[in-house]
C-alpha cells in the first residue's frame, strides 16, 4: 500500500515529536497512524462519504484553516466511530485520544496556530489495570535450562539474563552497544531517550564473559558496535528477539501461555518485589517515569495476604442455627 501523503502541520508535528521530545520512531509511527485515521474519518465526515473504506481518502489537502473549523463534537464522534465501528479497546482509544491531545497542544502552545484547543476536554477512556503475567522460580529455572546447545546459546543464554535479571525492555536490550558497559553497570537508554544505570550482578558478569568469550559473530553494520550482534553480524530487532524468547519457551517444554520478552520483564519485576525490593528502587531499576506504573507489582503482597487469611485456623464458617438452641 502507497504511504499517504502527509500535510505539511503534521510532518512538522512528527518532527516535533522525535527532535525536541525525544519521542521513539515506534511512537512517532503511532501518532502519525491515529492522526492519519482522524483526518480521513473528519473528511469522509465532511463530505458525507462512506466510512467502510477510509484508506482512499486523501489528506494531504488538510489547511490550518480547516483544523482551526475542528471542536470537541468531531473528536467525540471520531472516538464514537474507533469504538462502535473500529471495535477499538479502550486502550486503544486511551492512544488516540493522547494523541489528540499532543498535536493540537503543539498546535496552540508550540506554533499558535489555533486559538482555542477542542482537546482540552477530551476525556480518557477508563482502562482497567490489568495484572502482569509472570513466570515463577521454577518455571523460569525450565524455561532457562530450554536453551538449546549451539553457537548462539551463550549469546542468547545472556540475553535472557538480562530480561531476568535487570527487567529491561526489548527495544533498551535492542539499542544496547558495547560502549554501554562500564565495568559492573550498565547505561540503559529508556522510554523518551531517558539514561539510567543498572548494577550487573554476578549472573550477568558471568553469562556476559561467556557471551563476549563464545567468539561471536562480528558487527558487519554501521555505527557503534551493540553488544547483542545477530547471526547476521547485525543489531537484533524486537521481533527477532522476540522469535528467540518463543523458540526457548517451545523448547523447554514450558509451553508457557503468550510469553514474550514483556513478560519476562513481568518476571524480573514480581520476584525482584517478592524478594523484598522497595517500590522506589524498582521504579529506578524498571525505568518507569511514575511510581504508579510500578505499583502494579503489589498485587504479588496482595494475593499473598488473602492466602494467608484463607489459612487462618480461625476461619471457619458457622451457621446462624448452630448457634440458636
Amino acid at each position: 500500500m502507497e504511504k499517504p501523503k502527509l500535510p505539511k502541520i503534521m510532518r512538522d508535528f512528527l518532527v516535533y515529536l522525535t527532535t525536541i521530545k525525544g519521542k521513539s520512531q515506534r511512537t512517532r509511527k503511532e501518532y502519525e497512524y491515529d492522526l492519519t485515521l482522524f483526518f480521513r474519518f473528519y473528511i469522509a465526515i465532511q463530505n458525507e462519504h462512506e466510512l467502510s473504506d477510509l484508506t482512499k481518502i486523501d489528506i494531504s489537502t488538510i489547511s490550518i484553516e480547516e483544523i482551526r473549523e475542528m471542536t470537541l463534537e468531531d473528536l467525540y464522534l471520531f472516538m464514537e466511530y474507533c469504538e462502535v465501528q473500529r471495535g477499538n479497546s479502550a486502550s486503544a482509544r486511551a492512544r488516540k485520544v493522547a494523541t489528540l491531545k499532543s498535536f493540537f497542544k503543539y498546535l496552540k502552545g508550540k506554533r499558535r496556530l489555533v486559538e482555542e484547543n477542542p482537546a482540552d476536554e477530551l476525556e480518557t477512556p477508563k482502562i482497567g489495570r490489568k495484572r502482569p503475567i509472570y513466570m515463577n522460580i521454577e518455571e523460569a529455572t525450565q524455561f532457562i535450562d530450554g536453551i538449546q546447545p549451539n553457537r548462539a546459546s551463550p549469546r542468547n543464554y545472556c540475553m535472557m539474563m538480562f530480561f531476568l535479571n535487570l527487567g529491561i525492555r526489548v527495544t533498551e536490550l535492542c539499542q544496547l552497544n558495547k560502549s554501554s558497559i562500564q565495568g559492573r553497570y550498565l547505561t540503559v537508554v529508556g522510554k523518551g531517550n531517558k539514561e539510567r544505570t543498572v548494577y550487573l550482578n554476578d549472573s550477568c558478569v558471568q553469562a556476559l564473559a561467556d557471551y563476549e568469550n563464545s567468539g561471536k559473530t562480528p558487527f558487519k553494520g554501521e555505527g557503534e558496535e551493540p553488544l547483542f550482534i545477530s547471526q547476521k553480524g547485525t543489531r537484533f530487532t524486537r521481533q527477532t528477539v522476540a522469535k528467540i524468547v518463543k523458540r526457548i519457551n517451545q523448547q523447554s517444554g514450558l509451553q508457557k501461555e503468550r510469553l514474550t520478552p514483556h513478560k519476562l520483564r513481568h518476571t524480573s519485576a514480581t520476584m525482584m518485589y517478592k524478594s523484598g525490593a522497595d517500590i522506589r528502587s524498582l521504579q529506578h531499576i524498571l525505568g518507569h517515569s511514575s511510581v504508579a506504573t510500578t505499583q502494579i507489582y503489589t498485587h504479588i503482597e496482595n494475593e499473598e495476604l488473602q492466602h494467608v487469611l484463607e489459612n487462618n485456623p480461625f476461619n471457619i464458617v458457622r451457621s446462624r442455627e448452630q448457634f440458636i438452641e
